[in-house]
């Protein structure tokens, strides 16, 4: 078969809208997008400019010379000012603010990448949208251990990849507080995970937010959620908090939520420095229904396929930053951080433990004649009924420390007569986790709840591929980066860097030494790219760049093919693996154009990431549930994105489309639950096939309209294409369908304090799934349908339902 080449243009449109400071820092106006400061506009002679005056500067505004710059991050620093001017970025800009984050009404940040970003979609892969998968270009940033995570993700600087799996948590991010969220790509700066770009989260303080809001919300599934911040600037001080907590039973059985979140800051600056401590913590409780097959789905949607699945998720972190201006063309940053993740996770389902062919009193594992060991090494003995259906409960408790350090000079002296920034930092990360696991026999009932026996397996199966787990992880992360932006000609500029990025994985097994380990990784990631301004509100953007990821502890200690493991509960081997290289490439067109009715805006673009070395958990053909973590060769991920927004004061609207066609290139041999395996068990992956769970078309479309100064109402929708099974990597089984999704909301502002707000999520009630699977058949009796056995493979995670919420929201 020969390989498929599509070779796709990507154009990407972005509005930037020119909000006024003063508007964007009160509490119910729409936040800024993109942080904006003020600076001398450059001469127009190659003379070298006088010292630009400090802020604060008693000169009036009129003889300064001062234009508006908004400022896109250029590294994942904490503070807003430093980076580069939109205009000069060589990638596509994709950017929300803090008022459309509030126009979600939702304290799930993933709401608003979702609506906003034309490249992102969710995913409920746990079956509960507060532990979203969010993907970028086919790359993801998610909570599940051992998903490829592909995208870096910072707050204030701080790096949020947990260290044993580099999983994302976005139920931990405090929504509230969000001043600003950027999608940053063709940009090694932001070091290890940055394959398909790194999401950049700033938070708010109390230079930027002065006020008070309360906003309480209630409605469908049992959800009341509350959220309140504060924020006061008192001569060069100012502190800055939010609160948050959301209760949800959730739309599927054993899937609520509750959320309780904190952030504070305190910050300090003068003409020439600022400093900021914030600190946060989290305690929340998950019940994650994951995917269910499509025969117990067709009888009640709200069905759900061995539990429990649990999840209590707490972080505590403190964040020191500082910005010092030592010169007015030379300026220092810095940060050091710490924060402390914990989890535990308690996970039913099925088990290969059974009774042995020659004597049914007696336990064995996977083969009916290979012994079932107890925590002390002696085979189990058989206390269930012949009619039981055996199953395990599998737990984990994961706690990491994580302790980080970065620092960055940024110069502004102009090279050769020309307008130039530099930058140069450094930044190095150190995690230890304590990771264990263990696993519970118990009998599955007729709701596919397993109940626990106090049974504990130990060291079972030839060769061994369950047992207790207890490892010692130890990440040590160091990145040396610089980059500089050149301005070849007013219109005309271009840039250029790298990183160097070095890790240092310790694996320490604390039973035995089959984990043991010492692995490291080393690569230097360039980048070059130009922008040119081809009229005032039209600009042209071209840029490549490389990124790496290391393997993470997770995918270390599960990678040996004869020894699988359950993905994030039984490490078995320690077996190397590469790391992973992307390469990327994107062009495009932005621009902002004044009309009568207001300020369009618009982007379009196009991108090509291939990476190398790629890893995929593999399932095990021996063992049902069980996998391993392997490089597999080459895949590539391209596409368009396209988006176009009009803002006026009584409209606003945006539209954008994202294509993303994600293959493999190489051949592959994969073990499947598909109905079209092999005998075997197996399916013959060939280059051109699509890689599963990434649909190739999505639009997105929204509209706010103000009926009159205080009614005002609008909608969304999404519209996202069909795509693979996971399990289906050859691409011959049906696909799961594409979905459409309609919300509409509203709000009435009563006086200058008091807002009501009302919304309508998927309000035709479009009854759709999100992501798709296959399972073993005959593990576990379909108990729905008397006890026979399932006849379809297929298993999805269904979508929420029409929901109505209501709310109040008080702002003083």
């Amino acid at each position: 078969m020969g390989v498929r080449v599509l070779v796709i243009g990507t154009i990407s449109l972005c509005l930037v809208p020119r909000i006024d400071r003063a508007e964007a820092q009160t509490v119910s106006g729409e936040s800024e997008v993109l942080p904006a400061i003020e600076v001398v506009a450059p001469p127009t002679t190659s003379a070298r400019p006088a010292a630009r005056p400090t802020r604060g500067s008693a000169a009036p505004r009129a003889t300064r010379n001062v234009r508006r710059v908004f400022i896109y991050p250029t590294a994942p620093t904490p503070m807003a000012g430093l980076g580069t001017d939109v205009d000069k970025v060589p990638a596509a800009i994709n950017a929300v603010g803090a008022g459309q984050i509030a126009r979600t009404d939702s304290l799930n940040i993933a709401d608003a990448l979702q609506q906003r970003v034309p490249g992102i979609i969710t995913s409920d892969t746990t079956g509960n949208p507060f532990m979203p998968d969010v993907q970028f270009r086919g790359f993801v940033a998610s909570p599940v251990s051992g998903t490829p995570q592909g995208l870096a993700v910072y707050q204030n600087g701080m790096r949020i990849n947990e260290a044993f799996g580099d999983t994302v948590h976005w139920d931990l991010i405090p929504t509230a507080a969000i001043r600003s969220v950027t999608v940053v790509t063709n940009n090694p700066a932001f070091g290890l995970n940055a394959l398909g770009g790194a999401v950049n989260v700033l938070m708010k303080d109390g230079f930027n937010y002065q006020g008070a809001e309360i906003n309480t919300m209630g409605g469908s599934f049992g959800r009341i959620q509350s959220s309140a911040q504060y924020g006061k600037q008192i001569d060069n001080f100012s502190v800055y908090g939010a609160l948050e907590g959301v209760r949800d039973n959730g739309y599927r059985n054993f899937s609520e939520s509750a959320i309780r979140r904190f952030y504070g800051d305190v910050g300090y600056r003068t003409d020439s420095s600022e400093f900021h401590l914030n600190v946060g913590v989290a305690k929340n409780n998950f019940g994650a229904a994951a995917a269910v097959p499509v025969e117990l789905l067709q009888r009640y949607w709200g069905a759900t396929y061995t539990t429990p699945q649990a999840h209590d998720n707490r972080v505590a972190y403190a964040n020191l930053t500082g910005k010092v201006e030592v010169t007015p063309t030379w300026t220092i940053e810095g940060s050091a951080r710490v924060r402390a993740f914990r989890q535990k996770t308690v996970d039913g389902n099925p088990t290969e433990t059974e009774p042995c062919a020659a004597d049914p009193g007696l336990l064995c594992f996977n083969d009916d004649d290979v012994p079932a060991n107890g925590l002390n090494g002696v085979q189990l003995a058989n206390p269930f009924p012949d009619t039981a259906v055996l199953g395990q409960i599998d737990r984990t408790t994961t706690r990491s420390t994580t302790t980080g350090a970065t620092l960055q000079a940024t110069n502004t002296d102009q090279l050769f007569g020309h307008n130039n920034q530099f930058m140069i930092g450094a930044s190095f990360d150190s995690g230890v986790t304590r990771f264990g696991a263990s696993a519970e026999l118990g009998t599955i009932g007729s709701n596919y709840v397993v109940s626990g026996s106090g049974i504990f397996l130990g060291r079972s199966g030839e060769p061994v591929s369950i047992g207790p787990v207890s490892l010692r992880a130890t990440n040590r992360y160091t990145g040396l980066y610089a980059l500089d932006t050149f301005d070849v000609t007013d219109a005309f500029s271009i840039s250029g860097g790298g990183r160097f990025n070095y890790a240092n994985i310790v694996l320490q097994d604390q039973i035995g030494t089959d984990l043991n380990g010492n692995h490291t990784f080393s690569r230097f990631n360039p980048m070059i790219g130009g922008t040119y301004k081809i009229t005032p509100g039209l600009t042209a953007y071209a840029g490549y760049s490389e990124a790496n990821r290391a393997p993470t502890p997770l995918e270390l200690a599960c990678a040996d093919p004869a020894r699988p493991c359950i993905a994030a509960a039984f490490l078995i081997a320690d077996p190397p693996l590469k790391q992973v290289v992307s390469r990327t490439i994107e062009a495009g067109f932005r621009g902002t154009q004044e009309l009568n009715i207001g300020t369009l805006g618009w982007k379009v673009g196009a991108f090509r990431a291939t990476n190398a070395d790629d890893i995929l958990a593999i399932p095990s053909p021996e063992l049902q549930g069980f996998g391993y973590f392997q490089n597999v060769g080459r895949t590539r991920r391209q596409g368009i994105e396209a988006q176009v927004s009009l803002t006026s004061k009584t409209l606003q609207l945006y539209a954008s489309y994202a294509l993303v066609d994600a293959r493999f290139l190489d051949p592959l041999t994969l073990t499947s639950n598909s109905p079209f395996a092999d005998a075997d068990g197996n399916i013959q992956v060939l280059p051109g096939n699509r890689i599963p769970a990434i649909p190739r078309n999505r639009v997105k479309v929204g509209i706010d309209y103000s009926v009159t100064d205080a009614f005002k109402v609008g909608g969304d929708a999404l519209f996202v294409g069909s795509q693979y099974f996971v399990g289906d990597e050859s691409n011959q089984a049906a696909r799961l369908p594409g979905y459409s999704v309609f919300n509409v909301h509203a709000s009435y502002q009563i006086n200058k304090t008091f807002q009501l707000y009302a919304r309508v999520d998927n309000i035709l009630d479009h009854r759709y799934a999100v992501y798709g699977t296959f399972f073993e058949k005959d593990d576990i009796p379909n108990f729905a349908n008397g006890g026979a056995d399932f006849i379809d493979a297929r298993s999805v995670s269904p979508a929420r339902p029409r929901a109505f919420y209501a709310g109040l929201k008080a702002t003083f």
